[in-house]
């Protein structure tokens, strides 16, 4: 059955975090908005990704943490409670059900329809809902895409066999495998084969390349591939699968022949392979564009090559920074941008106007939870050389900086950090040891602010915390 044709100011497609944040400052503008959400209203970021993953591995660092101080050891030294991590796991979820979002949806007066909406043309969204009816929506300003990604996996004869995990069975399951395989060695990868093995599988990695968080300063991989073999993981390099079976029926043993010819028996397998975007259905071709690819955006969050300036792509679906709080950013400056345009306002793009969103290509953070931790923003040094910048290299040993010592005698970590010379600002810094994700807002400050090197001297660090590795850093750039 088909209803008479809704029209709003804008139609938002997903709604995750990225989507109700583009909803929200539209509505805020003033504008009519709705929201189309196949599944979960609050997307994979509240119930598969971001919450889960992090419930099941804040338990094993802050163990980990507590296992290296003096006087706690002992209290710490015990397996895990399984049953008491899942039940948070699943409380940090919401237990998989939504009233919440929807509760805070309607305090922003934003409509949502469920069911699976389709472009059918310029400004035109069609959406089919579970009942099996076709609701017409128009839009008078914009549409926004915000469909996310979803796993990509690799074409392995007899995948389609065993039911392997992606990173939502991985955040999801209700009970420990004895044996899981990690195809990967990407985030997902580390943090998925840190939160199992110390909920007790045994962990065993298959990584194509030569190190694990291959996109990261190289110290970054090595230190989180001896936190993981320390934990007991099995890590194997420059190897994958190349057959999968699962012999015994849906909860039989999964048989993977690998690289080499040799084979390796699991209960699970999880495919951390990648991401692709969620847009092979969505009727990109009524647009002109092509089903299955990310979305190019301009710095407003305007998919370029669409004439009239209506259509939107905010978060992952663009490619620009995969990252939620990335995403929640781009939907907080697009959801301005369509107020502004739709009230004829002025816009203002200039580096760091409200309209632009230009931290995507500077000053994107990034937090890695495994033990150690890593954190991330702006450039990496192959990120510097292929850029043509003029880059100094300033490394310091993270165990030097006395609030180190507050978290164990024998820390391990490291600090790098990446000063433009001709700018004399920070292009990018890592952080890679316990208690470092702390760390990445202020350097993330640095960055985005360009703070001059002579200035950063006079933002002095506590004594005695990490925030001290700032110091060190500056007098080691120095000499």
């Amino acid at each position: 059955m088909n209803e008479a044709i809704r029209t709003y100011d804008v139609i938002v497609i997903g709604g995750g975090p990225v989507g109700e944040n583009v909803a929200e400052r539209a509505r805020a503008a003033g504008l009519s908005t709705v929201i189309v959400e196949r599944e979960l209203l609050g997307g994979e970021c509240s119930f598969w990704a971001c919450d889960p993953s992090k419930a099941l591995l804040r338990p094993v660092v802050a163990r980990a943490d507590a296992s290296r101080v003096p006087g706690l050891n002992p209290a710490v030294a015990g397996p895990l409670d399984v049953e008491a991590v899942l039940a948070h796991r699943d409380k940090m979820s919401s237990y998989w059900k939504d009233e919440d979002q929807v509760d805070w949806l309607n305090s922003v007066d934003v409509d949502l329809i469920r069911g699976h909406g389709r472009l059918t043309g310029p400004k035109q969204v069609a959406v089919q809902t579970p009942e099996g009816n076709t609701i017409a929506l128009t839009a008078r300003h914009a549409v926004a895409v915000s469909t996310g990604t979803r796993a990509a996996l690799p074409p392995i004869p007899g995948l389609d066999t065993v039911r392997p995990w992606t990173s939502r069975e991985a955040t999801s399951a209700d009970k420990v495998p004895g044996r899981l395989a990690v195809v990967g060695g990407g985030v997902v990868a580390v943090e998925m084969a840190t939160a199992w093995q110390a909920l007790g599988s045994q962990v065993t990695m298959l990584v194509l390349e030569n190190g694990l968080l291959e996109r990261m300063e190289p110290f970054a991989g090595e230190l989180v591939t001896d936190g993981l073999r320390e934990a007991g993981v099995d890590i194997r390099f420059n190897t994958t699968a190349t057959s999968l079976t699962r012999e015994g029926g849906k909860d039989g043993e999964v048989q993977i022949t690998l690289t080499d010819g040799t084979h390796l028996t699991a209960d699970e397998i999880l495919l951390a392979t990648g991401r692709a975007p969620q847009t092979r259905d969505i009727g990109l071709e009524t647009v002109g564009l092509t089903p299955g690819d990310w979305l190019t955006v301009d710095d407003t969050l305007q998919v370029t090559g669409i004439d009239g300036g209506w259509l939107y792509a905010v978060g992952d679906v663009n490619r620009r920074a995969l990252l939620t709080h990335q995403g929640k950013y781009q939907a907080r400056i697009a959801g301005t941008v369509i107020g502004a345009r739709a009230n004829q306002h002025p816009i203002d793009t200039t580096p760091w106007g409200p309209h632009v969103a230009t931290a995507d290509h500077t000053a994107v953070p990034q937090v890695v939870f495994t033990t150690p931790e890593i954190a991330s923003v702006g450039l990496t040094t192959r990120d510097a050389e292929h850029s043509g910048r003029r880059i100094k290299v300033v490394d310091y040993d993270l165990a030097h900086v006395a609030g180190a010592h507050q978290y164990t005698e024998d820390y391990r970590g490291h600090a790098r950090i990446l000063i433009d010379t001709d700018r004399d600002t920070v292009a990018g810094i890592t952080f890679a040891g316990p208690g470092v994700g702390e760390l990445v807002h202020s350097a993330t400050i640095a960055i985005a602010g360009e703070v001059p090197i002579e200035r950063l001297w006079h933002a002095v660090p506590a004594f005695p915390t990490l925030g001290e590795i700032w110091l060190r850093l500056l007098e080691t750039h120095r000499g």
